[in-house]
């Protein structure tokens, strides 16, 4: 007989967004006229710029000539890819990462779960509460965690509450952990860290000999520049770091699919002999042996992210989206909600009003004003009467969902 990995059935219930999907996707059945807009997934609805669009057409033209067809690549991305994000997402912030530690994929989300197949099983994991949930999901997975209690937190992991009551900074583990996820600009909370925050961070990791998994997904939103983009604009964070990028939100990627995970070299952790094992090789060997590359296609048209007139149409869309934020955030305000986030990214965190729960809220919302957001509590306990809202959305939806809400709170 077969047997199954008995830590998948310690999963809550089913993954959040598909959760949310099937509860719509019933609702829009059992009420065919409803005219849903749906801010709760955060998945882009703008078109790819015309840069990258037409960098694809080059390469895919390349794929037709004998002379200029390529098969496989190298698994850590083309060098011409990991140049451009080394020059233009590192070297210009001073942040020391050269080409070759950078490995590109085809999504941070599968990269942040794909790492722990080179750390070992009784690491202490810690991660904030709320978080985005693969980061718990694919600890619980790989056998990393007890079960969950009522409130859907796994025992053995050291949860790291980020709430208004600490201005979502969060403290120190008040124990020694060995990996700790950080997410800035955050998902869900759509709040940042300062300087401060992450030096503190590092400093912890130096001295407990722990590993950062620093989560800069959605760096591109950050405006305000006294806050950084990346871990290794601070003094030490390469001795700690390995840092998650994607272009799935700053260049609309979502459907095309490219990240890059940054694992520096010198960068090391301990085998169960106490030797000193360097994880650039690690990630390397796990990178080529069960991933084949990137296509060469998407890869060129990633690089024209970084082009002149590529990034000055990314620039364009992504303030499109801070202005959808905005606009929400102005909205929820005048309507009588706490709003937080919005500012330096693209989600707005608000509090349930009524003393409703976050699916409560959820409920309320769809059937109400047929509008879909993400419940707090789906990203752990202290997300409870919490809620998301994703700017991703045209112009017009956002607006919509605005008046929308507004009439629902009158």
């Amino acid at each position: 007989m077969a047997f199954v990995n008995d830590n998948y059935l310690k999963l809550k219930a089913g993954y959040l967004f598909p959760e949310i999907g099937r509860r719509v996707s019933k609702y829009a059945s059992d009420n065919p006229t409803a005219k849903i807009i749906r801010l709760g997934i955060g998945d882009v609805t703008e078109p790819l710029p015309s840069a990258i669009i037409d960098a694809m057409h080059r390469a895919t033209d390349e794929m037709g000539k004998r002379e200029t067809f390529r098969g496989y690549g190298p698994e850590q991305g083309y060098d011409f890819l990991r140049n451009a994000i080394a020059k233009n997402d590192f070297t210009s912030r001073q942040a020391n990462v050269s080409p070759d530690e950078i490995f590109v994929s085809d999504g941070s989300k599968c990269d942040t779960g794909n790492i722990l197949d080179i750390f070992g099983s009784e690491n202490v994991i810690a991660v904030t509460d709320p978080v985005y949930p693969v980061y718990v999901d694919t600890n619980v997975m790989a056998g990393r965690t007890g079960a969950a209690d009522e409130s859907g937190r796994y025992a053995r992991l050291v949860y790291l509450p980020v709430t208004a009551e600490n201005d979502f900074t969060p403290s120190l583990p008040d124990r020694k952990v060995d990996l700790l996820y950080l997410c800035y600009p955050n998902n869900p909370t759509g709040t940042v860290a300062t300087r401060a925050t992450l030096k503190k961070f590092v400093d912890y990791a130096k001295a407990n000999d722990a590993i950062i998994f620093f989560d800069a997904a959605y760096e591109a939103y950050i405006t305000d520049p006294s806050i950084p983009h990346s871990i290794y604009e601070i003094e030490g964070a390469r001795d700690v770091a390995i840092e998650f990028r994607s272009f799935s939100k700053t260049a609309g990627f979502t459907g095309t699919r490219c990240a890059f995970t940054v694992v520096p070299k010198g960068l090391a952790a301990k085998s169960a002999n106490g030797e000193s094992v360097d994880l650039h090789s690690l990630w390397n060997r796990r990178h080529t042996t069960k991933f084949n590359g990137v296509s060469y296609i998407i890869q060129r048209g990633a690089e024209a992210v970084y082009s002149e007139t590529g990034r000055t149409q990314v620039r364009s869309m992504i303030d499109f989206y801070l202005e959808n934020a905005a606009i929400l955030c102005r909205g929820l305000k005048a309507a009588g909600l706490v709003v937080h986030g919005g500012v330096n990214a693209p989600y707005v965190w608000l509090k349930t009003p009524g003393g409703m729960t976050s699916w409560q809220f959820f409920d309320h919302l769809l059937g109400k004003a047929h509008l879909v957001g993400t419940p707090g509590s789906g990203f752990g306990a202290a997300g409870e009467g919490y809620f998301r809202l994703s700017a991703f959305n045209s112009r017009a939806n956002i607006e919509e969902a605005v008046s929308r809400i507004t009439s629902l709170l009158r």
